[in-house]
């Protein structure tokens, strides 16, 4: 049978980008002219994708996304908008949008994404809101990389900073919390991470703790940064032998993209920290 996905009032750019990885013999996409339409539908029948429309604000969505979880609370709803506040995004998670895109976004994200939208086999949010003010957020988020690309797709939209800042904490933040996923979680989804951020005028400030048993830097030889000094790519011939996913270059990569990374003294609970230019930070 067909799945289904509704597209509202989009562009001509997004249509061809869903009709390239919605196959028409797997899915039937069908149109909205408004979220109101849209909510007509919704009520009818079942979609298992809703993509917004950009010509409607965050607040418009969201709203739309409420009135859709009272009938149908297994849709899934990406929300793309022109503009983006901290307050929507903020509200968009707590109402478990599936992702989240202002632009100017990367088309590509939005294409992984909408794949991580459709190809997971059913709807468990993951992402669990501890507290949230506009300056800082705490969360929990379920130990797999499909949740962890969304929260990290969520958080960009939170630091509202231009490039290359924004993509040096992504690269940072995507590294070190797959390593906690990874290595402290074990990918078991019934484990959980604990993600504190924090954005203040002159900096941005990330926690991430893990429940799993810790590490020393002196025991952790699939890594690059405890590579022998004479053999730079031994952790590689390591990952390998031992069937572990490449890379392993995580810590290292973060510590060129953020002015501190700090490790707890059990390994389990990274923080770093980017500092902001004074042309770059917030306004008073």
């Amino acid at each position: 049978m067909l799945r289904k996905a509704l597209h509202i009032d989009g562009d001509a750019q997004i249509d061809i980008l869903l009709r390239r990885v919605l196959t028409s013999q797997s899915w039937n996409i069908q149109q909205a002219q408004s979220n109101a339409s849209a909510l007509r539908l919704a009520k009818e029948q079942s979609y298992d994708l809703i993509v917004t429309s950009e010509k409607t604000s965050g607040q418009e969505d969201i709203e739309l996304l409420r009135e859709i979880r009272r009938v149908r609370s297994d849709t899934r709803l990406i929300i793309l908008t022109n503009k983006s506040t901290t307050t929507n995004v903020i509200a968009a998670m707590r109402e478990h949008a599936f992702s989240y895109f202002s632009r100017p976004f990367s088309v590509d994200a939005l294409q992984g994404m909408i794949r991580v939208a459709t190809e997971g086999c059913c709807w468990d949010d993951g992402i669990e809101i501890i507290s949230a003010t506009e300056q800082g957020i705490r969360l929990r988020m379920r130990c797999d990389f499909e949740t962890a690309d969304r929260l990290l797709q969520f958080l960009q939209e939170i630091e509202e900073l231009p490039d290359p800042e924004r993509k040096q904490l992504a690269t940072a933040s995507r590294e070190l919390l797959y390593n906690a996923i990874e290595h402290g979680g074990k990918l078991d989804p019934t484990n959980y991470v604990e993600i504190d951020h924090v954005r203040s005028r002159d900096m941005v400030m990330c926690r991430i703790t893990d429940h799993g048993p810790g590490f020393t830097f002196d025991k952790i030889p699939h890594a690059a940064i405890s590579n022998p000094a004479d053999d730079p790519t031994y952790h590689v011939r390591l990952r390998q032998e031992q069937g572990m996913r490449p890379g392993g270059y995580g810590i290292e990569v973060a510590r060129k993209l953020v002015d501190e990374v700090i490790y707890g003294r059990d390994g389990n609970e990274v923080q770093f920290v980017k500092y902001l230019s004074p042309a770059k930070s917030l306004s008073a």
